[in-house]
């Protein structure tokens, strides 16, 4: 038998329609089946009922920090509700660029203003340039701000060398953020 055609092995048109209206029986029949479980989502706030916006984004913001003719550095972000009101907000770790060193740190919570074509705006500043630190890590967790602090107790302190370690924690109780210190094993983990 070899070299023989079987006729009945070749497909046909009829053949190849059966097969996709097969296929597609069982794809509308599995699209019907739900786990009990099952839950639909949506990109709405359901407790405002409107959409969710999207989290703000650093780099459409003007931060309150002179950099004079060096521009401005986004280094680290992350993105929760911190206050609990069901909007995202975004925590950005600034700094002003340099080719050497590590420049002071500047951490801002931002938000959105409710015409989403707007620049989100700077609602809180976390932690100044002016204090002279600089941020290691940067965490969100359980709507709190964690970062790993590190800078110098004086001038006279080499800069390659900082002296001082911490680990800060800021939370919103009472309409504001609070800033406490956190021992030096419960630090930020890195983002």
């Amino acid at each position: 038998m070899a070299g023989q055609d079987l006729l009945h092995t070749q497909p046909r048109p009829m053949h190849w329609l059966a097969t996709a209206t097969a296929i597609s029986a069982v794809v509308a029949a599995a699209s019907l089946v739900q786990p009990p479980d099952a839950t639909a989502t949506t990109s709405r706030d359901a407790r405002a009922g409107k959409p969710a916006a999207a989290a703000p984004d650093p780099s459409r913001v003007t931060f309150p920090v002179d950099c004079g003719p060096t521009r401005l550095d986004v280094v680290k972000k992350a993105s929760g509700d911190l206050d609990g009101d069901g909007t995202t907000e975004t925590v950005a770790v600034v700094r002003c660029h340099s080719e050497t060193g590590t420049p002071p740190s500047g951490v801002f919570v931002l938000a959105q203003p409710t015409d989403a074509k707007a620049a989100p705006r700077v609602v809180a500043t976390l932690l100044a340039p002016a204090q002279r630190l600089s941020v290691q890590t940067l965490a969100l967790k359980a709507g709190a701000v964690s970062t790993e602090l590190l800078g110098y107790s004086d001038l006279d302190v080499p800069r390659c060398c900082p002296d001082v370690h911490k680990n800060i924690k800021w939370q919103w109780r009472g309409g504001k953020f609070v800033e406490s210190e956190l021992p030096a094993a419960m630090g930020a983990q890195s983002v």
